[in-house]
């Protein structure tokens, strides 16, 4: 916390407070006072005072704050009327903190072998908690290094030497207040080489499905420009453009809000202020685009993070300087980086900036909202927004449309970035190309083994065959869907099954299979393969239970279903008819 400067005056009735709180945020701040007690609290100032006279709230306190100067003003009714405060000047005194009104014990127990824990918690009680302050020490305008200024129209210096540690996370830029435009730039391009993440960039340039929707967004000012386009057409008159832009309530009270003023600009610091709202534009329509007009969280972070003007206090000399330092941004920090969405906020700013003023402020008045929502990013509408708010209403129309147009005629590509976008992009379609090429060479060498693996299957086949026509038989009957009927069927009936047996039945062709036969109570089995095996005789069975008897060698391709087959046959010729 910082303890602003402050001064105390007073009237036979009132006590006057007057506060000095610049780039306070005024919109959230406390007043507390009762007897000789008095604090105020604004973001990020801190002011405890202990008066020498007492005051009351009755009704008759009253405040005021003064924008230009960043004052509060607080009178406070005195209690007693007439009574003169003394001391008013002693600053240091008056930051004391007030002394306890509780006091030790005069007689003490001493040594004492325990130690109670009510006696640990009044210890507690007793401890200060109350912060240490000091008065406030203007820094003189000497002390400022005059090349390092900031703000709008680069007006302000010495904001951040006492504000550092309390906004540290609202800019990037360390110790503005004595780092120079030259030195910000170079830290700045540093920064981005830093950030910049090949792999994050190639991943959303590749895979960029989620891009083309943001892409086919259109923000509210599309449909603006498309009419504005149609009045064009047909002859209208370029002033008539300045109703298509309207105002809601809300953004009609955020204007009544803000004073009015007169900036004092010479040339090149209107320059800079034109250039630095090309930086703010762009960095909005990249926001409202990526988010679809919904504003989240991270909209405060996108805009400030994206406008080199907000987080680096940058100063502008050209157009293209501007639009190179955006797209390495966009390149390098936010979700989405892809150098399309770097192009479409490009000819957004153009659009708005070819609307006019209006569209201009509209979206200002949307980005000082976003900041005032925002803890850290409130303070960049005292430096730049609030005062952009008020100065484009006074801006000439030509003005703008000739920073379209110029903003219109420059270009950008993404070798001028700096980034080796092009070099990434070529390597990335290189590894898919032979990523592509040999996954092709892996199906084409598949395909060239197939054939001979049937080969190599009929030529086992025939050995099979020249050795033992019936065992060629048997094996194409496994070879057929309904070669696994008999386990299926067995697995199935299983929970019914009291007996079963096993035998050879032969088909009409001499085909040789199993068949297992479910028990019933007169002792006859009913079989439950094929009713073929009904032809079945008891002379062939026993003939084709002494060939089984010889062990067969079957030589077994890979991934087909020979090696099966000739397992079941070896299993089958460990058994004898009589089993």
């Amino acid at each position: 916390m910082l303890t602003p400067a402050f001064d105390l005056s007073q009237d036979p009735d009132f006590l006057t407070v007057a506060i000095r709180v610049p780039y306070a945020r005024v919109s959230e701040f406390d007043v507390y006072f009762e007897g000789v007690d008095f604090k105020f609290y604004a973001k990020p100032y801190f002011l405890r005072l202990t008066l020498p006279g007492r005051i009351v709230e009755n009704g008759n306190e009253q405040g005021s704050y003064d924008a230009d100067k960043g004052i509060f003003t607080i009178r406070l009714p005195k209690e007693t009327p007439g009574q003169h405060f003394e001391g008013l000047n002693m600053l240091t005194a008056l930051l004391a903190p007030r002394k306890s009104r509780t006091a030790k014990p005069l007689v003490e127990e001493i040594g004492a072998s325990e130690v109670s824990e009510e006696g640990v918690e009044d210890d507690d009680d007793e401890f200060d908690w109350e912060i240490e302050q000091s008065p406030y020490e203007e820094v003189p305008e000497s002390a400022l290094n005059p090349n390092c200024r900031y703000g709008f129209g680069n007006l302000r210096s010495g904001v951040f030497q006492r504000l550092q540690d309390e906004l540290s996370d609202v800019i990037d830029i360390k110790d503005p207040d004595f780092t120079s435009a030259a030195e910000r730039r170079q830290k700045r391009l540093a920064a981005e080489l830093a950030k910049f993440d090949p792999d994050h960039y190639l991943a959303d340039f590749m895979e960029d499905e989620a891009v083309k929707q943001v892409l086919e967004y259109n923000p509210w000012w599309t449909d603006l420009y498309s009419e504005m386009m149609t009045s064009l057409e047909k002859g209208q008159e370029e002033e008539n453009f300045a109703a298509l832009v309207s105002f809601s309530e809300e953004e009609k009270y955020q204007l009544r809000k803000f004073v009015n003023k007169s900036y004092l600009l010479d040339k090149r610091a209107h320059r800079q202020v034109y250039y630095s709202l090309i930086d703010i534009l762009l960095a909005y329509c990249y926001e409202t685009r990526v988010t679809e007009g919904e504003r989240n969280v991270e909209s405060a972070w996108n805009i400030r993070k994206l406008s080199p003007t907000l987080c680096w206090f940058e100063t502008w000399t050209n157009v293209h300087e501007i639009l190179v330092s955006f797209g390495r941004r966009v390149l390098c920090y936010p979700l989405y980086r892809h150098f399309k969405l770097v192009m479409k906020a490009y000819r957004d700013t153009i659009k708005i900036l070819q609307l006019g003023k209006g569209a201009v402020l509209k979206c200002l008045l949307d980005i000082h909202k976003i900041f005032q929502e925002n803890d850290p990013a409130y303070i960049l509408n005292d430096l730049y927004i609030s005062d952009y708010c008020v100065w484009i209403q006074k801006a000439k129309s030509k003005k703008l449309a000739a920073l379209a147009e110029s903003l219109k005629k420059a270009s950008l590509t993404k070798a001028q970035l700096g980034l080796e976008l092009e070099e990434l992009e070529a390597a990335a379609f290189l590894v898919q190309e032979e990523e592509t090429t040999s996954k092709a060479g892996v199906h084409s060498t598949s395909r060239q083994q197939t054939p001979a693996s049937s080969s190599e299957t009929s030529g086992s086949e025939e050995s099979e065959s020249s050795a033992s026509p019936e065992t060629e038989e048997s094996e194409s009957e496994q070879e057929e869907p309904g070669g696994g009927e008999s386990e299926t069927e067995h697995s199935l009936f299983g929970p019914f099954v009291e007996e079963s047996s096993m035998a050879l039945l032969l088909n009409d062709g001499g085909m040789c299979r199993s068949t297992t036969f479910l028990g019933s109570d007169d002792g006859r089995g009913q079989p439950l393969a094929s009713p073929r095996a009904s032809r079945a005789s008891g002379p062939l069975i026993q003939e084709l239970g002494e060939q089984l008897e010889t062990s067969v060698q079957i030589s077994e391709p890979k991934d087909s279903a020979a090696g099966q087959q000739g397992s079941v046959l070896e299993r089958e010729s460990r058994k004898t008819p009589e089993d």
